[in-house]
């Protein structure tokens, strides 16, 4: 089992992120149910707006929606545009902990926003990085 400090603001984390951070716990503890809502991504959009998704799990697998697709339809609903993002998720015991986004989260958000950070753990440290980082191979589309 891999040891995960609590979940505290970053020593990096200027103030606008920690809000976006304290957004998503918030969220978060609002509509956690265990195996249902456990994740919550917010993104900040360039017009200071912070817009949230909720993970929704459904008994088919594959009906299942991550937050961070939840949160980007939110944002492109709004004609917003991500500056920086952080998703959160609840473990069953209570521990929260900022979470990348997964494969499939991190093509579509680095479609939109490859330049937006994004708070990812790594071991015990907590960083921001470029969307575009998560994924330094990807296939680029042609719109």
């Amino acid at each position: 089992m891999t040891h995960r400090p609590p979940l505290g603001r970053p020593a990096a984390m200027s103030d606008a992120d920690a809000e976006l951070l304290e957004a998503a716990r918030t969220q978060l503890g609002a509509v956690y149910r265990e195996g249902r809502h456990e994740v919550v991504a917010a993104f900040r959009l360039a017009d200071g707006r912070i817009v949230t998704g909720v993970h929704v799990d459904g008994s088919a697998r594959r009906s299942s929606v991550c937050a961070e697709g939840v949160a980007a339809g939110n944002v492109i609903a709004s004609a917003g545009t991500v500056l920086a993002g952080v998703s959160v998720l609840r473990r069953p015991g209570g521990s929260e902990h900022v979470i990348e986004p997964c494969g499939v989260c991190a093509e579509l958000l680095t479609d939109y926003w490859p330049d937006a950070r994004v708070w990812i753990t790594r071991g015990d440290d907590t960083v921001a990085v470029a969307m575009s980082d998560l994924l330094p191979a990807k296939r680029l589309r042609l719109w």
